[in-house]
């Protein structure tokens, strides 16, 4: 008698979901096909770090191949995802179709600009690689171009105005981020003003990181003011149009650096799937993680809408909901394999953490609470643990070290220069 086929298990995207389902899986009579455009796992959450030259890139990043070396039931597809066609069982890539047994949508999430294109148009996301690379390469050019502008004070103030939109974890990791290379900027460039230079964290709510306690969200502002960072609350934006950022309110900042950090959004090809999707173009799952609608496709992470009856909102977009969702959704790939009922998934919340810069930190799960160094201590411990690969364990933890007694920046390398003959490289 021939050998059965193995079930086939189609995983779009190599990030904290995707990666997790697909190790666990793996351990399974199952083949599994990963398929991202990027041949690379992204730590984002370290993204700020790359964009103000703590970290560099290949630190935050790890080969997808590297992980399943040992695991020859896994094969990785880089292409990028187009489209599903539920009926026929096939996923659409720009390199082919790859037929399923199982899906599992895991494809992350995007920037959202909330429709205003001339914003999308002139500002800078934080959710690829290339975004974080870029964003180096262009405040580190400002502060050498502003270097040469000694005929414009106002054009110079435009160009050293920074801009930070979006009070979450992200937001304020970038903007202590940058009010301390600006430091690092000062003991370097001899002839320029710095009283020029500014920082500035736009918040559209009262509130910063609004998962903390009102103390601790206190602490937050108060030691970004302190490190020089002008923190403005309840303040919407609405026009960028890559001079000045304009404001509901009618005021006006002129910037050529405005990142964003406000807001994400699923990933445009959640919306090709055949299934619901909501106004972030999240997919909207079931108790146990399949797509609605569906019985061969499931959905975790940051493209899932996950919302059980009682819940005030869908499970935000952070790595603990997409690791924990690849653990159920295996189960439950397995279970269905089987003929057996699936399980429903309940997410146990591991609590809230971000740094403020070098040695200062918040932390909160429930009722416990934790600030300042200690705070910072525990927040690297955690993202050392989360990182792939004991070389850039080693490495990461060793310039964060360095940093902290010295904070030295070592990364501020411009790499987009043009070429003679017009190309960038």
């Amino acid at each position: 008698m021939p050998e059965q086929k193995k079930p086939h298990v189609v995983i779009v995207g190599a990030g904290f979901g995707g990666i997790k389902l697909a190790k666990t899986l793996a351990k399974e009579n199952v083949t599994i096909t990963l398929v991202d455009r990027h041949n690379f796992q992204l730590f984002a959450p370290l993204l700020y770090q790359v964009s103000t030259a703590v970290l560099s890139e290949d630190e935050i990043a790890y080969p997808v191949r590297s992980f399943f070396r040992d695991t020859p039931n896994v094969e990785f597809f880089m292409a990028k995802a187009q489209g599903v066609d539920q009926a026929r069982r096939v996923l659409l890539t720009n390199h082919g179709e790859i037929p399923y047994d199982y899906l599992v949508l895991a494809a992350g999430s995007t920037t959202n600009f909330f429709g205003m294109e001339s914003v999308e148009k002139n500002s800078y996301g934080m959710k690829t690689l290339q975004e974080a690379l870029h964003i180096r390469n262009h405040v580190l050019h400002m502060f050498e171009r502003a270097n040469k502008r000694e005929d414009s004070e106002e054009e110079r103030r435009r160009m050293l105005t920074f801009v930070v939109v979006g009070g979450g974890p992200t937001g304020i990791e970038e903007a202590g981020a940058l009010a301390e290379l600006v430091n690092v900027q000062k003991k370097e460039f001899h002839h320029l003003n710095f009283d020029e230079v500014s920082v500035n964290l736009i918040e559209a709510t009262p509130h910063v990181l609004p998962m903390l306690t009102q103390d601790l969200q206190d602490e937050v502002v108060r030691v970004l003011r302190e490190k020089g960072v002008e923190v403005l609350l309840d303040t919407q934006v609405m026009d960028n149009d890559g001079n000045n950022l304009k404001l509901k309110s009618g005021d006006v900042i002129p910037t050529k650096t405005v990142i964003w950090a406000a807001g994400v959004k699923a990933v445009p090809f959640i919306a090709k799937c055949g299934a619901e999707v909501d106004r972030g173009g999240r997919i909207v799952t079931e108790e146990n993680l399949l797509v609605k609608g569906s019985d061969r496709v499931f959905a975790i992470g940051d493209c899932a809408h996950f919302q059980l009856e009682g819940m005030k909102r869908p499970l935000a977009t952070i790595a603990p909901v997409a690791t924990q969702g690849a653990l159920v959704c295996a189960k439950n790939i397995m279970h269905s394999i089987r003929g057996e009922a699936l399980e429903a998934f309940h997410y146990k919340d591991l609590g809230t953490m971000a740094t403020i810069g070098r040695g200062r930190a918040v932390i909160q799960n429930g009722s416990f609470k934790m600030k300042g160094f200690f705070a910072w201590v525990g927040w690297m411990i955690v993202h050392l643990m989360r990182l792939a690969g004991a070389h850039t364990n080693f490495t990461v933890a060793l310039k964060w070290c360095w940093n902290l007694f010295s904070g030295l920046r070592l990364g501020r390398i411009i790499t987009n220069i043009q070429l003679d003959d017009g190309r960038i490289r």
